[in-house]
């Protein structure tokens, strides 16, 4: 796994070092899980990982981040990291708290999460905020249709597992319009897990063998899917996501931004070099690790590592002194 250069240095930069970004954004998040108030650590977060970033100095720039320029002025869609006089080697896809409102009312699975990949190797949804998606571990990739029905799904996905369907737990977002979904899903017998929000936990779990989720299926937001696709690519998992409107604002820019709404793009469509850096820390505990932990002099994070010099997926358990 390639890693990142710093252009100022000269040194190599893996996924012990972005780590700093998101274990940065998920300290600064903490002060506000549980207080009702989404933005306040939302902003909180940015501001610490924009600041990590910066401190990296490599080439890159912003490809999934908080919106346009025009929206947000911290981390926008085509804002620059490193040396204004190169070209950017480097995109990142970033998302300071993945499950705002779990943050706000003090749930599971919110996390920070950041990954980078090769300029322009990166499927950019442009003005769709959200995709459909199907995630699986290594045993289901090149055997799911992802226009087949829901029921042929299970059954492809239980034979890849050698297990019945019944057996099967499939992780889904509990939200109105996958009703019709979860319907199908218990007709035909399997389990679902619903969760309101965080459907990167939900996808990483669903690509990690034994994990206990089978797989993820519905619509949820285009960054956690792609944030999804980049730690799955190198994890060897299945992913596959076609763009799914949900508003008519929304709608209206794809079809002029000449997108296809029918048209699933599978893994290596999405993500299409394997040199790729993902890290998640944890806020709140969730499934894929614990969240903040403050003591009276020490904070303890946990981060998931995949890729660059982490190898498929390490999972690090730090402690950091609390400034007074």
């Amino acid at each position: 796994m390639t890693e990142i250069t710093d252009v100022r240095s000269g040194r190599s930069l893996g996924a012990y070092d972005l780590r700093r970004a998101t274990e940065a954004a998920a300290r600064a998040a903490y002060a506000w899980i549980g207080r009702g108030d989404k933005s306040q650590g939302d902003c909180a977060a940015i501001t610490a990982i924009e600041t990590e970033l910066a401190a990296l100095g490599c080439n890159a720039q912003i490809l999934i981040g908080e919106g346009p320029r025009e929206e947000t002025s911290q981390l926008y869609h085509g804002q620059r990291f490193g040396d204004p006089g190169r070209l950017p080697q480097w995109d990142i896809a970033v998302d300071p708290v993945e499950g705002t409102s779990f943050l706000a009312k003090g749930m599971t699975n919110a996390m920070a999460c950041l990954a980078m990949a090769p300029t322009g190797s990166l499927f950019d949804p442009g003005p769709a905020f959200y995709m459909e998606k199907f995630a699986g571990p290594p045993a289901v990739k090149g055997r799911i249709d992802p226009q087949a029905p829901v029921e042929d799904k299970l059954t492809t996905l239980a034979g890849a597992l050698n297990k019945p369907v019944e057996d099967l737990t499939i992780y889904v977002l509990e939200k109105p319009r996958h009703r019709e979904l979860v319907e199908r899903i218990h007709a035909k017998g399997a389990r679902v897990a619903l969760y309101p929000a965080g459907d990167v936990a939900g996808a990483l779990m669903a690509a990690i063998p034994g994990s206990g989720i089978d797989a993820l299926m519905g619509t949820g937001g285009c960054p956690e899917g792609m944030l999804s696709a980049c730690a799955i690519r190198v994890m060897g998992g299945e992913f596959m996501a076609r763009i799914d409107p949900q508003l008519a604002t929304e709608r209206r820019a794809v079809e002029a931004a000449g997108m296809d709404m029918e048209q699933w793009r599978r893994l290596e469509e999405l993500v299409r070099s394997p040199e790729v850096v993902f890290c998640a820390t944890g806020i709140t505990t969730g499934l894929l690790f614990e969240g903040i932990e403050r003591t009276a002099t020490h904070e303890r994070t946990q981060t998931l590592l995949v890729g660059g010099g982490a190898g498929e997926r390490q999972l690090l358990t730090s402690w950091h002194r609390r400034i007074p």
